[in-house]
């Protein structure tokens, strides 16, 4: 008998029941540069603890705290645990299945009626083996797919650990910056009131008139209105700073006061095609994908034949003290196979639902990618503009604060109206506080662009099931 078309049909079954993951990565989908702006001579991808670079040792101690206690962050580590504990369910498929039983009965009577009745005790001690045998991969397809799930739950627990990292920065900052504008607004106040006791003087000696009076009181009123807006934000960027380190808000405060001493750090980008190396979303996105497909090949295996090997034996006695006699035991092996050949389309309806989740996977890590180059981008730009902002804005500062001044002097010699004095004040504070405002986007853009950038985290080679248009399967580039 001819072998060789059987052995080739049997070679092509099993190596259609585990496939290759479907590539998403198309060269549309890995630009070759990013556009915007990078900073000159920045070193190229953050470090590992990139907060430390804004030169703030509080907000480092508060990073800490928040990877220690965080509730997202504790969250994320027990679905680790929940998939760690789902891929050795799996594996278990792959070992045979044993089973021990030990069993006691009796029964007494009494009588001429029991004569029809077994009387006595009896003793067994039975074991049973079976094993499935994995012919055509379906349990080493389910193992692969858990084991990816693992993969996705651990990447997906760095994203949540750098998120809150990002996010613990962010507020930190922001509970800063609206301190800084409500020192700004207190000292915008001390200058009205230098001011109001001129014209109230000036006013007394029929200098000035009632109206300078009811315009610097106007100001005052207007300043001071905006102090109970600054309080409320700043009181509730602190209670979300506390929700991120895991602590109640009641009775939270930090010492810091000002954005000042706060760093702008710069980061360069690298090549676009490395960023997927070193987001830990899209290695989550790509680990679920790999999932889906895992299942999909599982759900083509189900249409297989399934073939199991059993066994059972064991010791049977009327006493305990004779039970393991050789006697006394009995053996029985067997193999079954089963083939479906009619399910109402269970089978038919498994694999295509596979085959959507897998779609929809492909889809989503394809997003994924987008959405980063996305992140950098929009990272750039709003690091590089507010910067251009900032150096403007010292600019008019600068030249404001010499005009206030100015302003002050002339009308306290009356050389100038109030309406100058109303108009450099108004300028200047402006100017102050819109500074706070740009110089905390700016650091917001820079904790952006450290996130987005993947926070100093990178993929292992082993983990990679995608490869961008150009690279071998060893991850590195064709040339």
């Amino acid at each position: 008998m001819n072998k060789t078309p059987l052995a080739a049909l049997l070679a092509l079954l099993l190596a259609g029941c585990t496939t290759q993951v479907p590539q998403a990565l198309s060269p549309q989908l890995v630009p070759k540069n990013f556009t915007s702006t990078v900073p000159v001579s920045a070193p190229v991808w953050p470090e590992i603890q990139w907060w430390s670079s804004f030169g703030d040792p509080a907000m480092t101690k508060l990073v800490a705290e928040a990877q220690d206690n965080n509730r997202d962050i504790a969250a994320a580590a027990a679905r680790v645990m929940q998939a760690e504990a789902q891929a050795t369910v799996q594996r278990s498929a792959l070992f045979p299945q044993i089973d021990a039983q030990a069993q006691h009965t009796g029964s007494q009577c009494s009588g001429d009626a029991c004569r029809q009745f077994l009387s006595g005790k009896m003793f067994s001690l039975g074991f049973n083996a079976t094993y499935e045998l994995d012919f055509w991969g379906l349990a080493r397809n389910n193992l692969r797919a858990a084991q990816e799930e693992l993969k996705s739950a651990r990447f997906a627990q760095q994203a949540v650990a750098m998120t809150v990292t990002a996010n613990v920065a962010s507020r930190y900052m922001e509970v800063l910056a609206l301190r800084s504008r409500l020192a700004i607004a207190h000292q915008q106040i001390d200058a009205i009131n230098n001011i109001l006791q001129v014209i109230t003087l000036r006013v007394k000696a029929g200098a000035d008139s009632h109206l300078d009076l009811m315009r610097e009181r106007t100001q005052l009123e207007s300043v001071q209105a905006q102090l109970p807006t600054l309080e409320t934000q700043e009181r509730l960027a602190l209670f979300a700073l506390a929700v991120l380190l895991g602590r109640p808000p009641e009775n939270f405060d930090i010492d810091g006061k000002t954005l000042d001493n706060i760093a702008a750090p710069a980061v360069g980008a690298g090549l676009p095609a490395d960023l997927l190396l070193r987001r830990p979303d899209v290695a989550s996105a790509e680990a679920d994908l790999a999932a889906a497909h895992a299942n999909l090949d599982a759900a083509r295996a189900a249409f297989l034949p399934q073939i199991s090997l059993s066994s059972a034996g064991g010791f049977a006695s009327t006493a305990i003290g004779t039970l393991l006699n050789g006697s006394n035991s009995g053996l029985s092996y067997g193999a079954d196979l089963l083939q479906a050949i009619f399910d109402g389309g269970k089978l038919a309806g498994g694999r295509d639902l596979a085959e959507g989740v897998q779609k929809e996977a492909l889809a989503t890590y394809q997003g994924k990618v987008l959405n980063a180059y996305s992140d950098v981008e929009g990272a750039l730009t709003q690091y590089a503009n507010t910067r251009r902002s900032e150096e403007h804005l010292h600019n008019v500062i600068e030249a404001a604060r010499e005009a206030f001044a100015i302003s002050q002097l002339q009308y306290r010699q009356g050389a100038a109206d109030l309406l100058n004095v109303l108009f450099a004040q108004q300028t200047l504070f402006s100017a102050q506080d819109q500074m706070v405002q740009v110089t905390l986007a700016n650091r917001e853009a820079a904790v952006h662009l450290f996130e987005a950038l993947g926070g100093g985290w990178q993929e292992a080679p082993e983990d990679r099931t995608q490869m961008a248009a150009g690279e071998d399967r060893g991850g590195s580039p064709n040339r």
